[in-house]
């Protein structure tokens, strides 16, 4: 038996060799390498705490997969998440390994850059503020603007307490009223101005009167 399994070694160890050859050959064909950034998030924040901010948004993300598969990535599959469910209020420092990133299944992730993100949580609180209309611009020559109302004049907002703490007031989108010679009624979106910040209410109504210069 030990003699058949020693005859012709050569020939097998070749045999072997050109298998091994064949099947890096099938895996690594048409395989690619590629950069991509992609967004971080984060899931399971613990209730009564609220993301206050984050030192990076993204992380360079080096992969290598097949050519036509690396071409045809959108935005929406890859990404990197962390998972927040044993955070608490403060900053604290969260490690980004290959366990961390979405990504299709026949991708591999060469490198990860950075490697970490700082997070800082904050207490969740809410508090009703006034809402003030953002006017510009003026009326017509012979016009002016005798009210503004805003309705609601105040909302429930929601978020980080340190965040909340440095508003006072709400203010909308811009109302251009250049030119006008009567009055205006407009639903104008609020202005969060990129904040950390939730509302339940989305817009207001703004009603500006408008009246010739001298009238009662």
């Amino acid at each position: 038996m030990k003699k058949g399994i020693l005859s012709n070694i050569g020939l097998k160890i070749v045999a072997v060799l050109l298998a091994i050859s064949m099947w890096f050959f099938v895996t690594y064909r048409g395989q690619a390498e590629m950069s991509v950034d992609a967004s971080i998030g984060f899931k399971n924040v613990p209730r009564g705490l609220e993301l206050l901010r984050e030192n990076v948004k993204s992380v360079s993300l080096s992969l290598r997969g097949h050519e036509r598969l690396l071409k045809s990535l959108r935005p929406v599959d890859v990404g990197v998440v962390i998972d927040l469910s044993n955070a608490k209020k403060g900053e604290s420092t969260y490690y980004i390994d290959k366990s961390n990133i979405i990504v299709p299944r026949t991708v591999e992730v060469l490198r990860i850059e950075p490697t970490s993100v700082k997070v800082t949580l904050d207490e969740s609180i809410s508090k009703v503020v006034p809402v003030k209309a953002a006017v510009i611009g003026i009326p017509e020559k012979g016009y002016r603007i005798t009210a503004i109302e805003v309705k609601p004049s105040s909302v429930t907002v929601g978020g980080a307490m340190t965040e909340l703490a440095r508003i006072a007031v709400l203010r909308t989108e811009p109302l251009d009223i250049t030119g006008l010679d009567s009055n205006i009624v407009q639903n104008v979106k609020l202005n969060t101005s990129g904040r950390n910040i939730r509302t339940k209410t989305s817009e207001v109504t703004v009603s500006i009167v408008i009246k010739k210069t001298g009238r009662e």
